[in-house]
């Protein structure tokens, strides 16, 4: 009877067991949720007109005063300073600047003093040079002068002045790479009338960009520092004008899983896959066309037309990029590129990209805190808007081979946070 008993119960074990194996081999895993994106790239640099900007302090006769500045093909230099024995006369180049380089490429050396012209501000009357009673070291106060209410110009009031030559000596000297130094030295203690020059100002910028305008209203700033040797409200106006601004060149986005690293490996030499072609140069065709064949890659490809703009072309501050496609979970994103004014710099993800889903979720917002800039690593580096092999420039794969590694941008230059010059958002279509 134990006997039977016993094979009763084995036989509903074996059934229960039976029974819970088949359930487990027919149930249904759950799919895996799916999304689709769009990625817009936003340029958030603010234009500057002027490259960089400087002062230098008031110079006496017998005295000199030097500063430096970086600057690439393309650059002029301009300098404003006061001619104290005068009611509203100052020293500077034409209104378009001092080109630092020639047609050739060549950068401009020597001694420049015969480009640099006497102006005149158009504020104020103008009276006999050293002797007027409204001018800076002979007036009770600034601004004593009878209003002109004229325009910029070359100085013709009737009055002799000491020729250019004899008040300053202008020098510039080519350092190397893209850096420049300029000399002022004020000659004046030998001439007629020995002056001392004013606090001025100087600003690097291309050929769109000017202190004054001939024939025109001076600014206010252009007043101040003519009549009473004033630079502060020029140098205010210039450094808020001033300063590093770049356009971005068309990118390339892959789709892909958790272990490839389809665009770069942080640390390691470039693969020869084409990130070469599009941190030089911002051509993004030849890694947008192997990220098709890449193990791994479920997606991937090239945005190169602005929002509305009906051609491809480079994205210029307050424009974006887009571009769309469809995920699952378990897939990650990355994007890469060029920042336009560098040799071989791009914005891009981690190496490894970013997760687009988050326990299932699939992920939207802003991701710009989790782009960086990173250096190729296949082209020496230039200071930043002004290097000669920086396309812009003309050059683009015309640098020096660094034979490096894909790194964070690590130069020594200094270059702006990622938040002032890119947006990255994402949104669930």
């Amino acid at each position: 009877m134990m006997k039977k008993q016993f094979a009763i119960l084995l036989l509903s074990i074996l059934f229960i067991a039976t029974s819970c194996s088949s359930d487990d081999d027919n149930v249904t895993p759950e799919p895996a949720a799916t999304a689709s994106f769009k990625v817009t790239i936003e340029n958030v640099f603010t234009p500057k007109t002027f490259k960089d900007n400087g002062i230098f302090d008031a110079i006496p006769p017998a005295a000199s005063q030097s500063f430096s500045f970086n600057a690439g093909k393309g650059a002029f230099l301009s300098l404003s300073t006061m001619y104290v024995k005068s009611n509203d006369l100052f020293l500077g180049f034409s209104d378009t600047g001092l080109a630092l380089y020639d047609a050739n490429g060549n950068a401009t050396t020597g001694n420049v003093t015969s480009q640099l012209m006497l102006w005149d501000v158009g504020t104020e009357v103008n009276e006999e040079p050293g002797v007027g009673a409204n001018q800076p070291m002979n007036q009770s106060g600034s601004n004593t002068g009878d209003d002109e209410n004229g325009v910029i110009h070359l100085v013709n009031d009737g009055f002799t002045y000491p020729s250019t030559e004899t008040i300053i000596n202008i020098s510039l000297i080519h350092n190397g790479g893209t850096m420049c130094t300029v000399t002022i030295d004020n000659v004046s203690d030998t001439s007629t009338l020995p002056s001392p020059l004013a606090p001025g100002v100087w600003a690097i910028h291309d050929d769109q960009a000017t202190l004054f305008m001939d024939n025109a209203m001076a600014s206010a700033g252009m007043e101040k520092l003519a009549e009473d040797g004033d630079n502060s409200m020029m140098d205010g106006f210039l450094t808020d004008n001033s300063g590093y601004f770049s356009p971005y060149a068309p990118g390339v986005f892959a789709i892909h899983n958790s272990s490839t690293n389809p665009i770069f490996t942080n640390n390691s030499s470039d693969n020869g896959n084409g990130l070469e072609n599009l941190a030089e140069d911002g051509d993004p065709s030849v890694l947008g066309a192997a990220l098709s064949s890449i193990n791994g890659v479920s997606e991937s490809g090239v945005f190169n037309t602005s929002e509305g703009a009906g051609a491809p072309g480079p994205l210029l501050p307050d424009n974006s990029y887009s571009f769309t496609f469809s995920a699952e979970e378990g897939d990650y994103l990355n994007l890469a590129l060029m920042l336009i004014e560098s040799n071989d710099l791009f914005y891009a993800f981690d190496d490894s990209g970013i997760s687009l889903f988050n326990n299932g979720n699939a992920i939207s917002g802003d991701m710009t805190s989790q782009l960086s800039l990173w250096d190729a690593g296949t082209e020496v580096n230039e200071f930043p808007g002004a290097g000669n092999n920086q396309p812009i420039r003309g050059g683009g794969g015309t640098g020096a081979d660094e034979n490096g590694n894909v790194q964070m941008v690590n130069d020594g230059f200094s270059y702006p946070s990622t938040s002032e010059a890119i947006k990255v958002t994402i949104e669930i279509q």
